[in-house]
């Protein structure tokens, strides 16, 4: 029961930061024409925010004390 809460603990503000970075203020600043590697700057910010929250998620499940 113990890891669970811990799991938990981790996964609240992994949440949090998820909704911080999917909000409109800050996709707003990557709504640009530039491109980064022939990507346009907006899609390669998605999909690196993506990658890192399924990350965080990942090690906060795998995580034990």
């Amino acid at each position: 029961m113990a890891s669970r809460m811990m799991i938990n603990q981790w996964l609240v503000p992994v949440f949090l930061l998820g909704c911080l970075l999917f909000t409109f203020p800050l996709l707003s600043l990557f709504n640009s024409g530039d491109r980064v590697f022939g990507i346009p700057v907006l899609y390669a910010y998605l999909f690196t925010a993506w990658t890192l929250l399924i990350a965080l998620m990942a090690l906060a499940a795998e995580r034990r004390h």
